[in-house]
């Protein structure tokens, strides 16, 4: 039995719920939104690979190393992006969240605040782990801030980690959060939820 098993999360009208081939129209709107397949430092799939982003996540998700699901607003059933539990460890109860992406119109909303809350969550209360940790391209500074905002604590950077997608080798820097930062981190990301959005 894998470590992560299918679940759906709900929260604020928000669902996270197990990435299937029936969400490809969804994904392929959501990836529109914004093209944001254009920008080199994210692995978001253009509306023509979301069928095998699909394919490959549920591969993972057979593997046992990854957990992908599809955002949904609950309102209106729209695909709003997808996240992923990753490099997943059971032996010292990791995980990782990433491949996080979302249509252009929902960035900068409480969309994003509101998976990894769930997310994590579902981490540290359900199943058990001592760290969960991210990683991000060193020249993407909006993923960095928006996981610092999260208060996740960095914790290095591996040089000469990854490829791009458009060839170039990518430094990776790594993000975590323990399980004795978990409870202050939750009250944080409740008053993030709450408290009146600047700009």
């Amino acid at each position: 039995m894998h470590f992560v098993t299918p679940i759906t999360l709900n929260l604020n009208g928000i669902s996270l719920v197990p990435l299937e081939h029936e969400h490809d129209a969804g994904l392929k709107a959501a990836a529109a939104d914004g093209e944001l397949w254009n920008l080199r430092i994210t692995g978001v799939p253009t509306p023509e690979q979301t069928s095998d982003y699909i394919k490959t996540a549920l591969a993972a998700r057979e593997a046992g190393h990854r957990f992908a699901f599809a955002v949904i607003n609950d309102n209106s059933g729209r695909v709003l992006g997808s996240t992923s539990y990753h490099d997943i460890l059971p032996d010292v109860k990791r995980v990782e969240i990433g491949y996080t992406w979302y249509a252009k119109s929902v960035q900068r909303t409480q969309v994003n605040t509101t998976c990894k809350l769930m997310m994590l969550t579902h981490a540290f209360e359900t199943l058990n782990c001592n760290v969960v940790g991210w990683r991000t391209d060193n020249f993407n500074f909006a993923s960095q801030r928006a996981i610092e905002r999260l208060g996740a604590k960095k914790d290095g950077v591996i040089r000469g980690h990854a490829q791009r997608r458009d060839g170039t080798i990518r430094d990776t820097v790594m993000y975590s959060v323990t399980r004795g930062e978990w409870p202050e981190i939750k009250a944080h990301l409740n008053y993030l939820l709450t408290k009146p959005r600047q700009g």
